[in-house]
């Protein structure tokens, strides 16, 4: 497995290729690029812009092998509003597009919420068809859509997030585990064993059950994840991909920060059978 670093862990000013020089003078060998409507790497980006970034990471020895993006929680594609939900599949479909453009295999989606104005079981509906109708692009493009266990009241639990994922009927359409996220309602282990060759990447993230809100989300190996378990569960399904960091930079020192994680990682991935 790859230690990887999610762009979110610097500042949002930082230029994105400055950010990959520091990540990969710090030991990383893996970046996963955020796309916005705004930021460094917006929407508007162009293929010559991406295809820039993707020979600076060359250079640095960085692999890109996912982006990330929280345009699902702008743009639900669980939305009751068809032109919300449109909106949504639209921004997805241009992240795909970016992905390809950086050598990226899968783009960090968001499916949508529940809420009180999206019922759990229209919003199930609305988002297999937003999914499903993104597809033939995502095929075209060799790039997956990979869905993230979020804290959005959706797809709760590994057996939900399979039958969703299979009900696409495609290979390009997947899982992106994050195993923080996951604490609160299940064990990312037992999700990683379940959704198996589902899962496109994976997050690393930890989190203090006690705290129970965003305060418990704490440095990889001081919360309640269990890195033994869920090393070996990735070994079990074969993943060999990136460990990839989100983690947002401490208030006063990036570089601790980004020590912190790199050294973490190092110890989680040599658990790994």
């Amino acid at each position: 497995m790859l230690a990887g670093i999610n762009q979110w862990a610097f500042p949002k000013d930082m230029p994105a290729a400055d950010a990959m020089k520091l990540a990969a003078k710090l030991g990383f060998q893996s970046f996963e690029l955020c796309v916005g409507e705004d930021g460094p790497v917006s929407l508007d980006i162009t293929e010559a812009e991406a295809t820039a970034l993707r020979r600076a990471a060359d250079r640095l020895d960085l692999a890109l092998p996912t982006v990330g993006t929280g345009l699902g929680w702008n743009y639900p594609l669980t939305s009751p509003d068809p032109e919300v939900r449109e909106k949504g599949v639209e921004v997805t479909q241009r992240a795909l597009t970016i992905a390809r453009w950086l050598g990226a295999h899968t783009v960090l989606t968001v499916p949508g919420i529940v809420s009180p104005d999206a019922s759990y079981d229209q919003a199930l509906e609305n988002a297999l068809a937003s999914v499903q109708k993104m597809v033939p692009v995502a095929e075209q493009l060799q790039v997956a859509v990979g869905i993230e266990n979020v804290w959005n009241k959706f797809l709760l639990s590994p057996v939900e997030m399979r039958d969703f994922i299979d009900q696409c009927e495609s290979d390009c359409v997947g899982a992106y585990i994050d195993t923080g996220n996951v604490i609160l309602y299940g064990y990312p282990e037992q999700y990683l064993r379940i959704l198996g060759r589902r899962v496109r990447a994976v997050h690393a993230k930890d989190f203090r059950a006690s705290a129970g809100n965003f305060d418990g989300f704490v440095m990889l190996m001081e919360g309640d994840v269990n890195w033994p378990g869920v090393a070996a569960a990735l070994s079990e399904i074969g993943f060999d991909g990136a460990l990839t960091a989100e983690y947002g930079p401490y208030t006063h020192s990036l570089e601790v920060m980004l020590r912190h994680v790199r050294a973490s990682l190092e110890a989680i991935i040599a658990l790994a059978p």
